[in-house]
């Protein structure tokens, strides 16, 4: 090989590096955006307990899982808009000009179209079983997810699915012995639990359905195979449901969207409250 032939090729597998990059990199926003959905839109949904809970004790337990789910959602944010500045990326929403975006833009100024969470979090508290349910089935995932996300390739990603893992096993073992609890406790309590599952199976396949986002990071070692983990989450809904004499249910759950941006009412209520202030005085500040 001469030395043009060399510097030709040489120039060709950088083309091809910085094709590959672009590539994952237009995959992990939207990645780190779905990611960051779910942890905000549920947290949102807790926070709606606070000073309404059945007991004082768990009022300030679920608000400081609400202030756990919000945390990790504001370092998806971050990472997010850190690549969104240095790399663009092409959102329906109207976003601020002449400055960097922030997470804050990402959480308050998004319209529900660029939401990516699952539909599973965005649905109404209904009573305290209904809550405690939403958030049995959002743990169980999310604990299986960042298991295996803290050891992604990507050193950012995995430093948040570790952090966050501790948080999500204290929210798995404390929504489970509410299910256990409350499935396991009394008649009235018990008939609550089914109507909950009844309100709430549906959502939770979604959970397990690949975004092409989500294929295309796992095939590159810093993304998950979450259709892979459905049997082991399974498993352990089958191990609290039996203790709370709960019956799995066998029906599909078939409802999804929330990944493409197709919502369910209920998300334009939440953002109609959540993004208020921001969108009445933009850039206002304490």
């Amino acid at each position: 090989m001469d030395s043009l032939d060399y510097q030709e090729n040489v120039s060709t597998q950088n083309e091809q590096i910085t094709d590959h990059q672009s590539l994952v990199t237009a995959n992990l926003i939207p990645y780190l955006l779905h990611l960051a959905d779910n942890s905000l839109i549920i947290g949102h949904r807790n926070s709606e307990w606070t000073g309404h809970g059945p007991v004082l004790e768990q009022d300030i337990a679920i608000s400081n899982i609400a202030l756990d789910l919000i945390g990790q959602s504001r370092h998806l944010y971050q990472y997010a808009a850190e690549l969104i500045n240095q790399h663009g990326h092409q959102l329906k929403s109207e976003m601020p000009e002449g400055r960097p975006i922030t997470e804050d833009d990402l959480a308050f100024l998004r319209d529900a179209w660029d939401f990516k969470n699952c539909l599973l979090v965005e649905q109404p508290n209904g009573d305290w079983g209904q809550t405690i349910l939403h958030q049995f089935f959002f743990s169980a995932y999310q604990s299986l997810l960042f298991t295996q996300l803290q050891h992604s390739k990507n050193q950012q990603l995995a430093a948040i699915a570790e952090k966050s893992l501790k948080e999500t096993t204290y929210h798995l073992r404390w929504s489970s012995d509410w299910v256990i609890r409350l499935g396991d406790g009394t008649e009235e309590s018990h008939n609550r639990m089914l109507h909950a599952l009844n309100e709430t199976w549906m959502f939770t396949g979604e959970l397990f359905e690949m975004a092409p986002f989500e294929t295309a990071l796992a095939a590159e070692g810093i993304g998950v195979d979450i259709a892979a983990f459905k049997e082991e989450w399974q498993k352990k809904v089958s191990e609290v449901f039996d203790e709370a004499t709960l019956p799995v249910p066998t029906a599909a759950a078939l409802q999804s969207g929330g990944k493409k941006g197709v919502h369910s009412e209920h998300l334009g209520f939440i953002l109609a409250e959540m993004q208020f202030l921001q969108r009445a005085y933009p850039n206002a500040s304490w």
